[in-house]
């Protein structure tokens, strides 16, 4: 089997894995890079000078050591998505959350620690909007004397979906903080850190996969996007999808797939068709009505080995329309677990805890209404009207320590206010929230259930949530209000799909259980960044269980705040 590893700046050339073993040990150099985009010369913040970074290859339940060395002039953390990290909240990588950020000319050692993971994950940089171009791969091949649970691919391709701006991302940070209302849209998608030729000064560098008839193709799919679900597709090509968020699913056939932020979906590709030139595509899904978003289509071409004369213009994938809720609920909706004897699933039964979250965009007033949100106010987000404030001490730091006055410890179970989340028109007190830094504690192995509820408050929007240091079952979503007499009956508890991220529906509902089995500090959040500035977050402290495998290990030497 043949494996493509992406080093983006020579497109068409495609270095040799990492081989890993465990503790192997990696360096990542985080530096400023100046890559040509769009006509235009940018400055941005990459590892090791690639963009996309470097793919790190492992093995089930290896443990690796990464150096992080800061050489750019920000401050940085890496974040390794979607990896338990099993009683090492050390190394997770969220600022502010389990750690102060590395500061410019400093470095920390991260110890990641990989478990039930199998699949595709990535990693990327958890630091104001540093991710847009701070991100890479993660490929997790099964243990030797295994096989995976789909005919074996031929090779296996990463495609990394991005968002591109042409301004220093910063600066588009910034703006977006100072006027209150949405940030600047991007100039452009990617696929592989390229736009594709449909974009100008682009065609020299955009991605090219060379395929052989008659064989079958594993292409990891990540989401690396800022701010939008995207769609996805192969012209003339069904993708038969394998997995998700490194858990192996079902397997089932689409024309396209809808990907959150966040998420990663691995499918077959078949080389069956007539031997040509095809694009694969991918363009925003965003419903929220009046919100500016990028309406273009990044593409990138599968080419056919062999002699022949390709088309003038290689074919584009029919995707669904940019606000085509229903496709992008119905393909999120088919995921489902294997659920066999050689993938077993464990979903929560007995629940300890059950929440009830609403998921709402907020409004502050402005003096003067100077701000650039609705009737010139400053926009901002919640959890069960929570407005998320950071601290100025790390969450993890300060429990461990015992530091007072850093959060509290009431985050509410319910929102403060029950009423018709989803109606078209609702009253401007509700688009006030609380700011806060406040946290939900729980006793190790206890079972939790969230029902994420989408609200309409400001504006309606599609919420891909986010947990680190656990994977979930989604055992029921729906659109509307959550009903919580007749929704739990239609729960999937057979073989619901285990996930680290789940895109909420507009004005809808989503229910995932997980059990508490990893003591620590874990964040959760909207992976649209947007919302996650705007305090569309939450942080679960896990407490140590009784034996010395339920407890958290012991710090490392952590970057200063």
């Amino acid at each position: 089997m043949r494996v493509f590893s992406l080093q983006v700046f020579s497109i068409f050339i495609f270095a040799g894995i990492f081989q890993c073993n465990a503790q192997a040990r990696y360096t990542f150099v985080v530096e400023e890079t100046t890559i040509t985009r769009l006509c235009s010369n940018n400055t941005i913040l990459t590892v090791n000078g690639q963009f996309p970074g470097p793919t790190l290859y492992v093995n089930k339940g290896d443990t690796i050591i990464v150096d992080v060395i800061n050489k750019g002039n920000y401050n940085i953390t890496i974040h390794w998505h979607g990896v338990k990290q099993p009683r090492n909240p050390w190394s997770d990588g969220p600022e502010w959350i389990t750690q102060c950020p590395i500061q410019p000319g400093a470095n920390f050692t991260q110890t990641i620690i990989f478990s039930t993971e199998e699949g595709t994950l990535w990693w990327h940089a958890h630091s104001d909007w540093a991710r847009a171009t701070v991100h890479g791969a993660v490929v997790i091949y099964r243990k030797n004397g295994t096989s995976y649970p789909f005919p074996k691919p031929d090779v296996e391709v990463p495609i990394i979906l991005g968002e591109y701006w042409k301004s220093n991302i910063y600066t588009v940070y910034d703006q977006f903080l100072q006027s209150g209302g949405d940030p600047n849209v991007s100039d452009a998608y990617l696929i592989n850190g390229q736009p594709g030729d449909l974009y100008a000064c682009s065609s020299p560098g955009t991605f090219k996969l060379t395929v052989d008839y008659g064989l079958t193709y594993l292409l990891r799919i990540i989401n690396a996007a800022m701010q939008d679900l995207l769609f996805f597709g192969v012209a003339n090509h069904s993708l038969t999808v394998v997995g998700s968020d490194a858990s192996y699913t079902k397997q089932f056939t689409s024309n396209y797939i809808t990907i959150s932020p966040g998420q990663t979906i691995d499918v077959l590709l078949h080389a069956n068709q007539t031997p040509d030139h095809y694009y694969m595509a991918a363009k925003a899904y965003s419903s929220t009505v009046n919100l500016s978003f990028d309406n273009t289509t990044t593409t990138a071409i599968i080419q056919y080995s062999g002699n022949y004369t390709p088309s003038s213009t290689p074919p584009l994938p029919s995707l669904p329309l940019y606000n085509d809720t229903n496709a992008s609920v119905n393909f999120t909706g088919s995921l489902r677990s294997l659920a066999n004897q050689n993938h077993p699933i464990n979903v929560p039964k007995n629940i300890t805890h059950k929440f009830f979250y609403t998921l709402s965009v907020n409004a502050f007033p402005c003096a003067n209404n100077s701000c650039s949100g609705p009737n010139g106010t400053r926009l901002a987000a919640s959890v069960n009207n929570i407005s998320f404030v950071d601290p100025h001490v790390d969450i993890l730091q300060a429990y461990y320590n015992n530091i007072n006055g850093v959060y509290g410890t009431r985050f509410p179970d319910f929102p403060p206010l029950v009423f018709n989340y989803t109606a078209t028109y609702l009253p401007l007190y509700l688009e006030i929230s609380q700011r806060a830094t406040e946290v939900r504690v729980l006793e190790y192995n206890s079972t939790v259930e969230i029902v994420f509820q989408g609200t309409n408050v400001v504006a309606g929007a599609d919420h891909p949530m986010h947990l680190h240091g656990f994977s979930f079952y989604v055992v029921g979503s729906g659109l509307g209000n959550f009903n919580n007499i007749t929704d739990p009956l239609n729960y999937n508890l057979v073989d619901p799909p285990l996930q680290n991220t789940i895109a909420v529906p507009i004005n809808g509902w989503t229910t995932i259980r997980f059990r508490a089995s990893n003591p620590g500090v874990w964040f959760m959040h909207c992976h649209l960044d947007r919302h996650m500035s705007w305090g569309m977050d939450a942080v679960f402290i896990v407490r140590n269980g009784n034996t010395s495998n339920a407890q958290l290990l012991p710090p490392p030497t952590m970057p200063p705040c």
